[in-house]
This record gives structure tokens, sequence and C-alpha cells, in this order.
């Protein structure tokens, strides 16, 4: 890598654009950003990995870029909040070239106009192997909209949004050295974060709790659960699949594990009263996107899966815990 530090900084600086609430962006020691009356300022932190969370020989640095944007924006479209700012920090390899510092760059940009964010701030350092990613995302909400994880009530129906699976599935295809469909690769590498049906849930007052599928139904609504200090039961056969996943379920159907636990669907999983049915409905016509009851919120307090026999299905496996040696996801 040619560019040194104050050169990168330079040639960030000179592509970030303004927004009304950022008083003061990259060049101070600071950044500093107005909060309107009535307002919260929302932040989230998320770190990415070389070898843990992504491997370069199976993804380009633009998606990447792209994704490293998408993921943590896809939080602040969880608590219903509008995306105001990204802080970037990360470290390069010292083999990285000028070109693959632009690629990724270029990601990155493509996500902030995405979403329509502005890079506040960061840090760039050298790294002496692998690729390092740390964002930080900022967005403002008003403080009667907020969606936490903790309004989840006995009696709510529980939705998901879009499919379930896509992402768990490319990366099988990935690891079992496997081509990927157009579909699959989009999912995986370029996912949608729900930032326009989050800030709708929220100032429509439809959802009592939500929370972003990262590590799959299985691990991230228990989370959702626990806060709430309630259970639920989910009907396996309402849960969303795709047409791609579909297909290959009917040759394999160990894969359906991927469901439940493969993780980065990054799809909205929120709770709603039984009588706000029709007006969700009418949401997910006007959006043009699938919004599926998948089950409801039950008193005792576990999570239980239901096939359409009655009986309770058993998971094999479990969701993604990078503090365990167990399970492989070197490539997410």
């Amino acid at each position: 890598m040619r560019v040194g530090e104050f050169e990168l900084i330079d040639k960030i600086r000179r592509r970030v654009k303004n927004s009304d609430e950022l008083r003061l962006g990259i060049g101070d020691d600071c950044s500093s950003i107005a909060v309107p009356l009535d307002h919260e300022l929302v932040t989230s932190t998320d770190l990415l990995l070389e070898g843990v969370h992504f491997r370069l020989d199976w993804t380009d640095l633009f998606s990447l870029g792209m994704k490293s944007i998408a993921v943590n924006i896809s939080d602040l479209a969880a608590m219903g909040a509008r995306p105001l700012s990204v802080h970037l920090a990360v470290g390069l390899p010292l083999n990285f070239s000028d070109q693959q510092v632009d690629q990724f760059l270029d990601g990155i940009f493509a996500g902030l106009d995405r979403y329509n964010v502005v890079l506040a701030g960061g840090d760039t350092c050298k790294s002496s192997d692998h690729l390092v990613i740390s964002i930080t995302v900022q967005g403002l909400c008003h403080k009667d909209r907020l969606i936490k994880r903790d309004g989840a009530k006995v009696g709510n129906d529980l939705w998901v949004s879009g499919t379930l699976g896509d992402s768990g599935l490319a990366l099988r295809f990935l690891q079992q050295k496997q081509g990927l469909t157009e579909f699959l690769d989009q999912r995986h590498h370029r996912p949608e974060a729900r930032i326009e049906l989050g800030s709708s849930l929220g100032g429509l007052s439809l959802a009592t709790a939500m929370l972003d599928l990262s590590d799959g139904i299985d691990g991230d609504l228990r989370h959702l659960l626990k806060a709430s200090e309630v259970g639920a039961r989910i009907e396996l056969e309402r849960l969303p699949l795709s047409h791609e996943f579909r297909t290959e379920l009917q040759k394999d159907a160990a894969l359906f594990e991927l469901v439940l636990c493969g993780g980065e669907d990054y799809e909205l999983l929120f709770t709603a009263e039984p009588d706000k049915r029709s007006r969700i409905e009418s949401l997910s016509a006007d959006m043009n996107i699938s919004l599926q009851r998948i089950g409801e919120i039950i008193a005792e307090p576990a999570l239980h899966y239901c096939e359409a026999t009655g009986l309770n299905y058993q998971l094999q496996s479990g969701a993604f815990d990078h503090f365990s040696s167990t399970r492989d996801r070197s490539c997410e």
C-alpha cells in the first residue's frame, strides 16, 4: 500500500457529504451532532474480522464495504431509528494495494449513499496481516417511538420480514466450494437493512418489540424473550422460505436447521398486538415487503417450535456464538 495514513484520510474526507445534523465531522478530534428536540441519539458498534466474519477469497471488497454499512444500519432499523452518521475505523493489511483500498472505500461510500448517511469520523491504521473493520452507526428516533426488545406481551403475534435461511445456505455452498446463484450471492454478500420498514413499524406504533436477525431466529429471538420475560411458540410451516431455499430443502431436509440458526438474514423479527394484523398486512402490501406471522408470545418462558403434526421440533444445532469454538463462521 503506497498511500500514507494522512493521504488516505484526506482521500476519504474529499468524498464525505454533509448533513443538517452534523455540526463537526472529519478534521476535528471529535464529531458533533445536533439532536432535535424530543429525539434520542441511538448508537451501535460492530466489529468485522477477516477470517471470522468474512473471507476475502469469497467476497469482493466492494461488496464487503457495502455489507459493512448495511449490517450496522440494520441495528438502527431494529429500533425504528433513522440513520444519521457512521464512524469507520479500519486496520488495513500491509500487503493491500491502493486499488484494493479504493475498492473497499467505493463499497463503503455506496453503502452510505444507499442509506443516506454521512461519514462523521473514524480512524485508520496498519494491520500486520488481516483486515479489521469497526463501524459505529448513529441514528435519530423520537423518544416515544423507540422500539426495544422488552415490549413483547403475552398474546402478541410474532412476525418476520422477508425470507429466512438464504444467507446460511449461501455460506454452506461456499464452504462446499459450490457456486452461488445471483439471488443467494446478493442475500449473503449484499444484504439490505430494512430501515424503511423499521421506521414505519415505529412511526405507526405497530411493533411492541423488535430486533434484527443476525444470528438466526433461535439465537436472536431468545434475547427478545429474555428481555420481555416471556416465551414464544413458532409454527414451523409458517416460516417464509425463498424459492431457492425450498428447492434445496427438497434435496436435503437437514438444511431446515439453517432457517432457524443460519444467521445473517438481517430481516426484522417483531411482536405486535393481534388487532394490528390488518394494518401490518396493509403495510406489507404498500412497501412490497413480505411480512409473515409465524407464531405468538406465551407466558411460559421457553421457545417452542411446533410442527404441523402438533409435535415439538427439536433443534440439532444452535445459534452462532463468537466465544464458542464448536462452530465455524469464517466468511460471515
